[in-house]
């Protein structure tokens, strides 16, 4: 099973979405200057790109989706 990943950069700050589906959900990360900063665990994809819009502005339609991961066994 693979799991997708999302980033975008705003105002000096990564955020990366990843999902760990079905025993977790998806986290939001949000980093600066190359350091973790903050994360917020959500229901999905969709809410983490809400949450990064509602918390710091990040435009619905900036993120990308990048290589899958594969999920831990």
């Amino acid at each position: 099973m693979y799991f997708r990943i999302f980033k975008t950069e705003h105002n000096n700050l990564i955020f990366k979405i990843e999902e760990y589906y079905p025993k977790v959900g998806v986290y939001l990360h949000v980093y600066e200057n190359g350091s973790y900063i903050k994360d917020f665990l959500q229901s999905g994809v969709n809410r983490c790109k809400e949450m990064a819009y509602e918390e710091y502005l990040v435009p619905l339609n900036e993120w990308v989706e990048g290589e899958d991961k594969e999920a831990p066994q």
